[in-house]
């Protein structure tokens, strides 16, 4: 199965173990919940499901790679304890609590989160010592003498033997032990979480051309070369790095992240061409209306490789900007909840303004503070969070430093921010959308009825942001293009089930 289908996996099955009795039971009981253990090439995105599925299920996630831990770290260490049995005294060797399983009952007693994940990376590579010590815990959930806390699930990851010369076969008598997830490479399931990752336009633009090169593990003469999900990923936040501080990015840097030396290669020789297109197109004219008749030409006459780039330039740049309004509005709503109860707060006679907006500030704090810790919260909840408590903090520099005394003058002083904020946030999304309509019309005249329009309906209906942009704030060309991409749907349909009675 792909990522995507692993993830729905892991997390029904999670689901389940959470599922308790009339009683508050859990209804498998931790000794007979059955880790499990994905396994599949590596960098393809393993953990990172499992950091998604802590965080859409709000429960706590602890995460360890095997092979860096000792027998000793894992079980912990061995001390003297007197213990007596029928009236003798006797010495008995006791262990003190393996790190892993202390590091669940720091989080439950740091954060509060009784339920959580604990996802053991690389479990069937862990060293000859500690291997036997690793079965009894997949088996029994005990390392050492302690056992992992009622309410806290064991997932496991593991690459196969071709990838890893230290892998450990397990037999039959384990492998029954255990919930098994096989994983393979997949890029259109990779490219959903690419889009809501923000993965840079010219690695989604490029993989649209090269498909096969999104995985790749070879062995040749010199050396294993490989090019992995991971390496994308991590490319992709170098490029953004390198680029805002104007840094070269080529084939040096490429190579140390894509270690294929043709796929690196053939990437930075397309990274130069995808922002020649970013000038030779001025993607801000288009999307600003003002796009020249060469411009338009040009298009029209491009090969279908360069009007594929070209449109992932425009729908990069109205993504970027659809993103961080969706999140706004979130953060906005947020902000509003909070407002409200300080505003309630402020009512009561006792109330200071300052006590009462450094309450809800320490709450905001806390809150997100608790939730990274817990890597409980996405990177949308955690810019809600942060926005709010910018909010709260500007506003009691600017209260404080005019000398505003009075409840009531300071929840007008904080309306009056709160409705600029949220002023200041239409007009971007009504920017937004001119934007977007431009684009529509740029396209319609470059390509008249060509795919490229079906292809841009599709790309913004797929990517995370644009989908929930465009539900929520609407786009009038978006929804007459996607009505007539409905239409040729049905038509190829109807077309297909036409020859099909025909071969009767």
């Amino acid at each position: 199965m792909n990522i995507k289908e692993a993830k729905e996996q892991i997390k029904n099955a999670v689901t389940a173990y959470f599922s308790k009795d009339e009683f508050g039971n859990y209804v498998i009981p931790i000794e007979r919940q059955r880790p499990v253990f994905m396994i599949g090439a590596p960098g393809i995105g393993k953990t990172a499901i499992m950091e998604q599925i802590a965080q859409e299920l709000n429960v706590g996630l602890v995460s360890y790679s095997m092979t860096h831990h000792t027998r000793q770290s894992a079980l912990g260490l061995p001390y003297i304890k007197k213990e007596e049995y029928d009236g003798e005294e006797f010495s008995v060797s006791e262990y003190t609590m393996s790190e892993i399983i202390a590091s669940v009952y720091k989080l439950r007693k740091e954060t509060g989160c009784r339920e959580g994940i604990l996802f053991l990376d690389e479990i069937n590579c862990v060293s000859e010592t500690l291997a036997p010590s690793m079965l009894q815990f997949l088996q029994y959930k005990v390392f050492g003498t302690h056992r992992i806390p009622q309410g806290w699930i064991v997932v496991t990851a593991g690459n196969p033997p071709e990838y890893n010369k230290s892998v450990r076969e397990y037999d039959i008598v384990t492998w029954d032990r255990l919930k098994r997830v096989d994983v393979e490479p997949d890029y259109e399931a990779w490219k959903e979480y690419a889009y809501k990752k923000g993965i840079h336009g010219a690695i989604l633009t490029f993989l649209e051309i090269k498909k096969n090169y999104f995985y790749i593990v070879e062995t040749t003469v010199d050396r294993k070369s490989f090019v992995t999900a991971r390496g994308w990923e991590d490319l992709s936040e170098m490029i953004k790095l390198y680029e805002r501080h104007g840094l070269t990015v080529d084939q040096k840097l490429t190579a140390q992240y894509l270690q294929n030396p043709a796929v690196a290669r053939e990437f930075a020789v397309y990274y130069d061409l995808y922002n020649k297109y970013k000038s030779d197109y001025q993607i801000e004219d288009i999307l600003n209306g003002a796009a020249s008749g060469s411009i338009r030409d040009r298009a029209r006459a491009a090969r279908f490789d360069e009007r594929l780039s070209l449109l992932g330039l425009l729908i990069d740049a109205v993504n970027a900007e659809m993103r961080r309004a969706v999140e706004t509005d979130n953060a906005i709503l947020e902000n509003l909840r909070v407002l409200k109860q300080v505003k309630t707060a402020l009512n009561q006679a006792d109330a200071s303004y300052v006590t009462v907006l450094h309450k809800h500030l320490d709450a905001e704090r806390t809150a997100l503070r608790l939730g990274q810790k817990a890597n409980s919260i996405d990177y949308e909840t955690s810019y809600s969070y942060n926005y709010v408590i910018r909010f709260l903090e500007d506003i009691l520099d600017a209260l404080k430093r005019d000398g505003v005394s009075e409840n009531q003058e300071a929840f007008r002083r904080v309306k009056a921010s709160y409705n600029a904020s949220t002023a200041a946030h239409k007009a971007e999304i009504a920017k937004i959308k001119a934007r977007l309509e431009n684009l529509f019309q740029f396209a319609e005249e470059a390509f008249a009825d060509g795919q490229e329009l079906l292809i841009l309906v599709t790309e913004l209906t797929v990517r995370y942001y644009c989908a929930k942009f465009v539900s929520k704030f609407g786009c009038g060309a978006y929804f007459r293009h996607n009505q007539s991409l409905m239409f040729y749907q049905r038509k190829q349909e109807l077309l297909t089930e036409i020859a099909a009675l025909e071969e009767l």
